[in-house]
């Protein structure tokens, strides 16, 4: 049985409808319900009429999605008749009468659940991409309905009696070291699942468990809804002073979409709204602009997520109770790298310093440009990226829409490509003979360039449309495997690039390169998989180990081979000029306080809301007060203010885990430095080091001991006060060792 995970931004992996997978990246939840769990899928596979989505994925590569064949008025009856298939499955291992063994019980929990698999992906592609009224019906319903669901497995006693007996047993010393993690892993799970709790506790516990799942479905619909329905207007041209071209094109071309030819329209998603800030010489509709997007989930009426917000954290804190933690971010941060709340908390602190008295520096240098312009005003956070386009500029000569008009959508997805072969020996060939979900979604084949056996699939959908969450993430369709014969892999990327002007092409700035280069670093690490269980297959590892191969791939997008070769100008077609290149490197540290600091926010107030026990909270007021307390710049808002925080409260997969960028850019900092060491970034050695111990061994292996594997020794928090600029802090701050287990 796999854990099923949906997606939310970055990795599409966490916060899902269960404690069993308290390991990767995405989604689910709305109001209190108490439905039993006795009650909450149908009890006879047989009597569900035939349906598509039950169907073993036929067609090329091992079979793919039945794209083709989705209804959404399949999904339900599919959930429920999958749901009772497994829990059938499960049922007949439970009552083995035979002793438990590794292979009668862990190894075959592996094989169990196959059909639910294929109809939890199909569900979790239409939360994030194809949501609407109709889907957010049965999202709504099924929601609880699957959180109690994955309460009736872990809550089985039976199970686990034989989980810990194999777990337990001295037998277990005769495994493979991948057949001991895999039961480690089972074992733990279920424990943190709450399967040592008595009677009236697992009852509680899965009452909390289907609320929290009714509210993580409210608060992400209601997040959806704003970014829906939220846009600025521009009906007049001279309002758009300053824009570049594209940015004009791209808004036109929104405007068109909803039926307002002649105006433009600015939409609430950050490929949208962060360009306007960064280039709109009209500072009232900056304003706007900004106060549309960072109030989102914060707005009054049916859409806002104060309220689902404190009960979200109340009913936290009460499980981490009832399961035997001091807090939420105690009971997710045990099996983490971290391991405590309190190391987490001590590297950001320990980061925080330099980047807000960086900050200071920033926001002096705009508003000595804003005077010497004749501007009497104080910057605002409106202002900050306006004037920080402007600082760059004059400081290194550097122009942002200079380096995007050498920044083309399509050629950079070929340097992606390219890196993948250089890097991982891996050929992309797009092909057409597959189904999609929409007409956007593109599909390649993946092969080993040298002996040409497939790899897998990756699919790539880039725009942002109606009823497609705002963000960029990885999905995993199906996870690699070897139980019974090869299993290939299918992995997705997933965008909100706006589309400009019909058959130009999409140019985007550098730090959606960068994103676009990190959510590839997830599918590679998918695509790079190689173990024999899917629970231990490719981005199945803990919340802050998953995002190191996936920010550590950023540091290929400057690197003279890709920009060369794949940086061409728009118009002209020719290469980034190496000035150019130069300023961008002398420049790569420009505005990095902003850059630390609006991140770091976010992770803190993440991490002390789940501190705060059982408290009841208001959301605004607790942000208002903990950035305060901070001294928080005023010139700067969190990344994702409280009410529109999906990573956090989408579900629990990042829930007091979004300090796991920092965490992992610790490792990515000190793996460059392997790379800078040796030859340079395309090192074949290194690379090959890189594949063998950290991309393809997934959760087979403890993350501290595969990294030990590819460096040679623990990772140094000085490379990453290094790469962002700043000067060192403690030592003390760097990643924990951790036992072998």
């Amino acid at each position: 049985m796999r854990n099923f995970v949906m997606p939310y931004s970055g990795l599409a992996l966490a916060g899902t409808f269960s404690l069993l997978t308290l390991t990767n990246c995405v989604n689910t939840p709305k109001t209190k319900t108490t439905t039993t769990t006795q009650t909450t899928v149908v009890t006879d596979p047989e009597a569900a009429a035939p349906n598509p989505l039950l169907e073993k994925w036929s067609g090329p590569y091992g079979g793919v999605p039945p794209f083709d064949k989705v209804k959404v008025a399949d999904i339900k009856p599919a959930l429920e008749t999958a749901m009772a298939e497994n829990l059938t499955e499960i049922g007949k291992i439970a009552n083995d009468p035979t002793p438990a063994t590794f292979e009668n019980t862990i190894a075959a929990m592996e094989r169990t659940g196959q059909a639910l698999d294929r109809v939890i992906n199909i569900y979790g592609i239409w939360s994030s991409n194809m949501n609407n009224k109709e889907f957010q019906e049965v999202e709504r319903e099924m929601a609880p309905k699957l959180a109690a669901f994955s309460d009736q497995i872990t809550q089985n006693s039976k199970l686990f009696q034989r989980i810990e007996t194999v777990y337990n047993s001295p037998e277990k010393v005769k495994l493979t070291p991948e057949q001991q993690r895999l039961t480690w892993k089972t074992y733990t799970n279920f424990v943190r699942a709450g399967a040592k709790l008595d009677a009236t506790q697992k009852t509680r516990l899965s009452e909390l468990n289907q609320q929290l799942a009714n509210l993580y479905t409210k608060f992400s619909q209601n997040l959806l809804a704003d970014e829906m329905n939220g846009m600025v207007v521009i009906e007049k041209e001279s309002d758009l002073a300053g824009l570049p071209q594209s940015l004009k094109d791209a808004a036109a071309n929104a405007a068109a979409s909803k039926q307002m030819a002649g105006k433009w329209v600015i939409t609430n998603t950050r490929s949208s709204v962060d360009p306007f800030l960064t280039y709109s010489d009209n500072r009232a509709l900056r304003e706007k602009v900004w106060r549309m997007f960072v109030n989102r989930g914060d707005n009054g009426g049916t859409t806002d997520n104060n309220a689902i917000i404190t009960e979200i954290l109340q009913l936290r804190a009460e499980r981490a109770k009832l399961l035997g933690y001091e807090t939420h971010a105690h009971w997710r941060l045990e099996n983490t790298m971290a391991k405590t709340p309190e190391r987490a908390v001590e590297l950001m602190e320990a980061v925080w310093k330099p980047a807000i008295a960086r900050v200071k520096e920033e926001v002096a240098d705009m508003q000595a440009l804003a005077k010497k312009e004749g501007q009497n005003i104080k910057i605002e956070p409106w202002d900050y990226r306006y004037y920080a386009e402007k600082v760059r500029k004059a400081k290194y000569d550097l122009d942002q829409n200079e380096v995007k008009q050498y920044l083309q959508l399509e050629n950079l997805r070929e340097g992606m490509f390219w890196v993948a072969g250089e890097l991982f020996n891996f050929s992309f060939t797009p092909v057409s003979n597959v189904p999609v979900y929409h007409p956007d979604v593109r599909v390649w084949e993946v092969k080993d360039k040298t002996s040409g056996k497939h790899i897998g699939l990756w699919y790539f959908d880039a725009y942002a449309r109606e009823g497609k969450r705002s963000g960029a993430w990885m999905n995993d369709y199906r996870a690699q495997q070897r139980m019974d014969g090869e299993v290939t892999t299918i992995v997705s990327n997933n965008s909100n690039f706006v589309k400009g002007k019909p058959g130009e092409p999409v140019l985007i700035s550098w730090d959606d390169a960068s994103t676009l280069f990190h959510e590839f670093g997830h599918a590679l690490h998918g695509l790079s998989s190689n173990v024999t269980y899917p629970s231990l297959a490719g981005t199945s590892v803990v919340r802050d180990y998953v995002e190191f191969p996936s920010q550590l791939l950023e540091h290929w997008l400057s690197t003279p081979e890709v920009l060369n070769k794949y940086a061409l100008h728009y118009q002209t077609g020719k290469p980034i000029p190496q000035s150019l290149v130069d300023r961008i490197e002398k420049a790569s540290t420009f505005n990095e306080g902003f850059e630390t600091t609006e991140y770091l926010a976010s992770a803190l107030i993440d991490m002390k809301l789940h501190l705060a026990g059982a408290q009841k909270i208001d959301p605004d007021k607790f942000e208002r007060e903990t950035l305060t307390a901070l001294g928080m710049p005023n010139e700067i808002v969190m990344r994702h203010r409280t009410p529109q925080f999906g990573h956090v409260f989408s579900g629990d997969g990042y829930s007091a885990g979004y300090y796991s960028y920092l965490w992992s850019d610790v490792l990515t900092a000190d793996a460059y430095g392997a790379f800078t060491e040796a030859s340079g970034p395309y090192d074949k050695t290194v690379a090959q080091k890189l594949s063998q111990n950290i991309f393809s061994v997934g959760n087979t292996i403890d993350p501290a001991e595969a990294y030990r594997n590819f460096r040679g020794r623990d990772p140094k928090v000085e490379a990453l006060m290094q790469k962002r600029g700043f000067s060192s802090p403690a030592k003390k701050a760097a990643p924990a060792k951790t036992k072998k287990k």
